[in-house]
């Protein structure tokens, strides 16, 4: 097996921001990434933009240098594909990770192809994307359901439905809204999230004021079958349907829990936070690091690129025994 001084499992901004730091430091690395370089990005919506201004999505030092203030989608595909490259990052893409064993002094990594890779210290930077939400009901798995949002074009002149009111669920509301398509959205609340960005609420909501986006708010979905969904009143019970040719549930995601654990992590059963130093970011396992979201368990508003790149240098910091990089507003949010 191959053995490298850091092992880093998931190969997204933050996972890129540590073999950055891991190759500063003078360490060998390998990254493990399930997909492509930065596959959550790759899954986000085409013509999505970040909340973050670009200089504040940057990792290893490298200016993201654009014509806007906020990058898309594409633009930091591009931005994170040269940064790996500037710095000659070490990957194996498409390997997922299915547990991470300590055996004395080094973790063995085996993924669910069989291969398996030896580390002195590993960093689990997996993130959430890839585990949505799932809300366990019937025809939550037909083929016109989906827990990602893609681009509009194909459902113009289709009626969607949308289960949800945070960010994803209003932009995707807006941009399909925009390309003929006929938007219902679903949420348990009375309202949109207090957390949509601010610039999107007067839009949605005067939408919705000119009946061109349907709400049903206080309510959840039942069931979904081929052509419609039937939703339940939480307040009275009432039971209706709405016709679907295609639904988008965008409840969020979290992060892999049984992977975590599968690696002897400890999590708190109700909020699946792992354990964690809040200065080291190493784990209740010695030499097991925790990195970006996929620390902040069922809290993944708190934890995103801005403020998770910097983990990277503090884990390093503390592999090679240096003073630590304070991560000061992560340990007030978490």
């Amino acid at each position: 097996m191959q053995l490298v001084d850091v092992v880093i499992v998931g190969g997204g901004p933050c996972g890129l921001a540590a073999g950055i730091e891991a190759t500063k430091a003078g360490l060998s690395h390998l990254i493990l990434e399930m997909g492509s370089l930065t596959e959550s990005i790759r899954q986000y919506p085409r013509r999505m933009r970040f909340f973050s201004t670009a200089e504040n999505i940057e990792i290893g030092g490298l200016p993201f240098s654009i014509s806007s203030v906020k990058a898309g989608r594409d633009e930091a595909l591009q931005y994170y594909r040269k940064t790996a490259a500037y710095y000659h990052l070490n990957f194996n893409l498409f390997q997922e990770v299915w547990d991470v064993k300590k055996e004395g002094e080094l973790f063995t990594i085996t993924t669910t192809t069989g291969h398996r890779y030896q580390a002195r210290k590993v960093i689990m930077a997996t993130g959430y994307f890839t585990r949505p939400r799932w809300l366990n009901i019937p025809g939550e798995n037909l083929p016109h359901v989906s827990h990602y949002y893609d681009e509009p074009f194909k459902y113009s002149f289709t009626n969607v439905v949308i289960i949800g009111a945070s960010n994803s669920a209003v932009e995707a509301a807006l941009e399909l809204y925009r390309h003929d398509v006929n938007i219902t959205i679903v949420h348990r609340g009375e309202d949109f999230r207090s957390t949509v960005k601010y610039w999107l609420v007067p839009d949605v909501k005067n939408r919705v004021k000119e009946g061109k986006i349907k709400t049903v708010f206080d309510s959840c979905v039942t069931r979904i079958d081929e052509h419609q969904l039937t939703v339940a009143n939480l307040k009275t019970g009432e039971e209706s349907q709405i016709p679907a040719d295609f639904v988008f549930i965008l409840t969020g995601y979290i992060p892999d829990a049984a992977l975590l654990a599968r690696c002897g992590i400890e999590l708190d059963p109700l909020t699946q936070v792992p354990v964690f130093n809040k200065e080291t970011f190493e784990t209740n396992v010695p030499g097991l690091y925790v990195c970006g979201t996929v620390l902040a368990g069922i809290y993944t508003e708190k934890v995103f690129i801005e403020n998770g790149r910097e983990h990277a240098q503090a884990i390093i910091d503390h592999i090679v025994g240096r003073e630590v990089h304070k991560v000061a507003e992560l340990i007030q949010r978490i």
